[in-house]
């Protein structure tokens, strides 16, 4: 019990010092650098065969140097249709559609979300694509995000369950990490892609 205890501290200490690390690299980036990598994003996003039969696409609303995504969500034609996650008191992951001038509220963190009642909001597994932030990743698929654990309650049923929905990470290149500390209940990413390339896991 003991060492189990020390093991925690010492994983929830290197996450910390990481998670620090990853995100001033992130934030070191110019703006006109951040829009660069987005059009390339966007451009291996259409071209990979899985993107051509989705519906739901859930992105999220780009905040602390995080890849901005609307130069996907304007590229999008029906059938397809923009998520944005919406926070649960349980610390899950609910997701509503929206569209540019439709109703938002900021969430506990700041992060504005969809204004939706409850029975307009879809579960995780209703989703056919994920695109899930971090602030680092590995090339075996492992993801550091930032610490609340949303995306790894919201999509654990994928531990045990083939896609949908596909999880794509979305990075910058300089996010990449060689290793990272794992935990059992992590959720490993199917693809990322960045602005040089995509990695399927």
């Amino acid at each position: 019990m003991v060492e189990d205890a020390i093991l925690n501290s010492v994983s929830s200490a290197e996450k910390k010092r990481l998670r620090q690390a990853f995100r001033e690299r992130r934030l070191a980036l110019t703006a006109a650098q951040r829009m660069q990598a987005s059009e390339a994003i966007a451009n291996r996003l259409v071209e990979i065969s899985e993107w051509i039969p989705s519906n739901y696409i859930a992105g999220y609303w780009a905040c602390g140097g995080e890849v901005p995504l609307h130069v996907i969500q304007m590229r999008l034609q029906s059938p397809k249709v923009w998520c944005l996650p919406i926070v649960q008191s349980d610390n899950t992951l609910q997701f509503a559609p929206w569209r540019p001038g439709d109703d938002l509220v900021s969430n506990q963190f700041g992060i504005p979300e969809p204004d939706v009642a409850p029975t307009s909001t879809l579960d995780a597994a209703e989703l056919s694509i994920v695109l899930v932030p971090l602030l680092a990743y590995t090339r075996s698929g492992l993801r550091l995000g930032m610490g609340g654990g949303y995306y790894d309650r919201s999509f654990a049923f994928r531990n045990t369950n083939a896609t949908p929905p596909l999880l794509v990470g979305v990075a910058y290149s300089c996010q990449e990490a060689e290793s990272l500390p794992g935990e059992n209940w992590d959720v490993k990413l199917d693809m990322l892609i960045n602005e040089r390339e995509v990695l399927r896991f």
